[in-house]
């Protein structure tokens, strides 16, 4: 029983550490408020760390009725869930207990709960990941979505923040009602909650069993919402602005990568024919491919019509969801080549590490750039119980207006902005440029026989929308070095326009600094992208007897 504490151990410490956060939350001292973001970055280091070091072993009590596993898929997604958790939590530091500066984020008494949120949410990613259970899967969505509902809420004292957090929960109630309910029907269908036995008990590919084929499709709804693909992207505009810019970072990653896991591991289990996964009816193949193009060319063309930088970003990440179902289409579409589906798997994998590491970056980058505008009005209590005229002291730039000049006045700052748009756009010599290549390689490897031309065009197409982002991706370069800066506002104050930075902000420059350097590592230094890319690969969905526990990998198994 030891192997299956240890092999969970990360899960344990981040729901352990999230609830002591809940409990300082509690307490009316700001000493015991100020230790929460050293207590979560550290539990996420010692998490980081463990699964860098650690190998799974497997349970000498094969007969258990299996809940979890633990193999190399569910061991990356932990290491790119947690090294982007460290990011976000630098991003999300509290910087203005003395009322000074340009606090992009407003604790108020709520440090405790908000990091302590941050903690439950990533633990969610983890459950999503070693669930071999449909409950467990489940609620392992569910607590990575019901704590960003809150977050974005008490994120700062803005009507428009609590507007987002609003609609952002009743949509994701739908989304959840509409997961439940393809849940129902796969279960009502094959009688099983467990993974490993509804993998030999669904026929997808046979006549009479539509219902199966109707709980997918439902099931792929639920998940479309958490990647915010097209139909289900409506929300993201408004949340991503609405919301702090550190928990748009964080909004950007965590939902994205719960129900991309969560479409992998549902698409491989219900696969199995035979003695083969990933054999899926056609159907499902061209929604995918429907549903890439539309997220992608939605995205993207919305990108272009935005003022507001956070929009724009927001529009971007339902672009990447885009290029990501790419990787995912050819993945159920090249039935019988294991070692295209495998780097199917691989590709959306490394790129949802690629994507924490460049958008984490940019986000941080906003944070450090003073708006030039008010965008508050009356007085909040900031971290510490201190209270000031937020009007006085401003936010994060947001709109393009705000980064108008500062490249040249923050010449560090509009470098590290001008290496992750490029990243972004998938430019050479940045780690975006291979997360993209990942994507197309596997894609154009699937384009054999009858599906050649339809996976020929998916893969075209996603050039194409790269090609597009490239002309928003610049314009925010280009703001920030070739416009010149506009006249102060007439509010009657201090123009917001000569302040500075927030000082000496060292974890969110330390953020950026692990971001850019990242960005920039991974796509000029071979070796350290090959190994990347390599564990990626490792991290191949393990194959399934129908009934039993799988046993062709590693495996750490729990009640």
């Amino acid at each position: 029983m030891s192997s299956i504490y240890i092999n969970i151990w990360p899960e344990t410490v981040l729901i352990v550490v999230g609830c002591v956060l809940l409990l300082f939350g509690m307490s009316k001292s700001p000493s015991a408020r100020r230790m929460t973001p050293i207590l979560a970055l550290a539990s996420l280091v010692a998490v980081f760390w463990f699964v860098i070091t650690h190998e799974p072993t497997e349970s000498a009590e094969p007969g258990i009725s299996h809940t979890v596993f633990v193999y190399h898929f569910q061991e990356y997604v932990r290491l790119i869930a947690s090294g982007a958790g460290i990011l976000l939590v630098l991003l999300a530091w509290p910087t203005n207990r003395d009322a000074t500066g340009n606090p992009a984020l407003q604790f108020g008494h709520e440090a405790g709960e908000f990091f302590g949120l941050m903690l439950l949410s990533i633990a969610g990613i983890f459950f999503v990941a070693t669930a071999n259970d449909i409950v467990l899967l489940f609620m392992g969505i569910e607590l990575a979505s019901i704590p960003t509902y809150i977050m974005v809420s008490i994120s700062r004292p803005l009507p428009v923040a609590q507007e987002a957090g609003v609609k952002y929960f009743f949509l994701g109630a739908m989304a959840a009602a509409v997961m439940l309910f393809g849940f129902s029907y796969i279960y009502g269908t094959t009688g099983y909650t467990r993974l490993d036995q509804i993998a030999g008990a669904m026929k997808l590919t046979e006549p009479g069993h539509e219902w199966q084929l109707l709980g997918v499709v439902m099931l792929l709804v639920g998940f479309g919402f958490k990647i915010a693909a097209v139909p289900l992207h409506a929300y993201a505009g408004d949340v991503y602005q609405g919301a702090a810019t550190p928990v748009t970072a964080f909004l950007a990653f965590v939902p994205k990568t719960s129900g991309f896991v969560a479409i992998i591991k549902m698409l491989y289990y219900v696969s199995l024919s035979g003695t083969t996964h990933w054999v899926l009816p056609d159907t499902i193949a061209k929604l995918l491919w429907v549903l890439a193009v539309l997220t992608m060319f939605v995205g993207n063309v919305l990108g272009l019509l935005q003022h507001n930088v956070k929009r724009v970003l927001a529009y971007s990440s339902i672009a990447h969801s885009g290029y990501m179902l790419v990787a995912v289409t050819a993945l159920v579409t090249a039935t019988g080549q294991p070692e295209v589906q495998n780097a199917a798997i691989g590709g959306v994998l490394f790129y949802l590490a690629s994507y924490a590491i460049m958008n984490t970056g940019a986000f941080g980058i906003l944070m450090m750039l003073p708006s030039r505008s008010p965008r508050f009005s009356g007085s909040v209590s900031l971290s510490g119980g201190q209270s000031t005229d937020t009007a006085s002291t401003g936010t994060s730039a947001e709109t393009f207006e705000d980064l108008a000049g500062q490249g040249r006045k923050h010449l560090t700052l509009g470098i590290a902005m001008a290496v992750c748009c490029w990243s972004l756009t998938g430019l050479p010599f940045t780690i975006g440029f291979f997360g993209k290549l990942f994507l197309i390689q596997p894609a154009l490897s699937a384009a054999k026989g009858e599906v050649a031309t339809r996976m020929t065009w998916l893969v075209v197409l996603l050039v194409i929308n790269a090609a597009i982002s490239a002309a928003y991706y610049l314009k925010i370069i280009a703001t920030m070095f070739l416009r010149p800066e506009p006249a102060p506002f007439a509010t009657g104050k201090t123009p917001l326009v000569e302040s500075e930075p927030i000082g000496k902000p060292w974890p969110i420059m330390a953020g950026i600094t692990l971001s850019v350097i990242g960005t920039i590592v991974f796509g000029v230094y071979l070796p350290a992208t090959n190994r990347l890319w390599e564990r990626s690969k490792l991290a191949e969905a393990v194959q399934v007897e129908p009934g039993r526990a799988p046993t062709s990998q590693p495996v750490a198994n729990a009640r």
